[in-house]
């Protein structure tokens, strides 16, 4: 009983704090933008691709550490059959 109430407890703590992270992500969008936008103004041909692939590289970091833990959350949750 006590499991399952700290389980639902610490999945309504994240609920709320992943319902709360696109507040944070807003502002990071405009400085992008706010950058890509100044030196286009500089220069016009001006390649993003720098840019993009430091987005991709900042977001592909917090999906490598979910499933990091979420692996060795399942592997210490279901151990493995002995085997005969």
């Amino acid at each position: 009983m006590k499991k399952t109430l700290v389980a639902s407890a610490f999945a309504l703590l994240l609920g709320v704090l992943l319902s709360l992270a696109p507040l944070a992500a807003s502002a990071q969008c405009v400085m992008c933008k706010t950058q890509v936008e100044s030196a286009r103004q500089e220069r016009d041909d001006y390649d993003v691709a720098g840019l993009n692939k430091g987005i991709v590289y900042m977001m592909t970091v917090p999906y490598i550490l979910m499933g990091a833990v979420g692996y060795f959350w399942y592997r210490r949750t279901h151990p493995k059959a002995a085997k005969k």
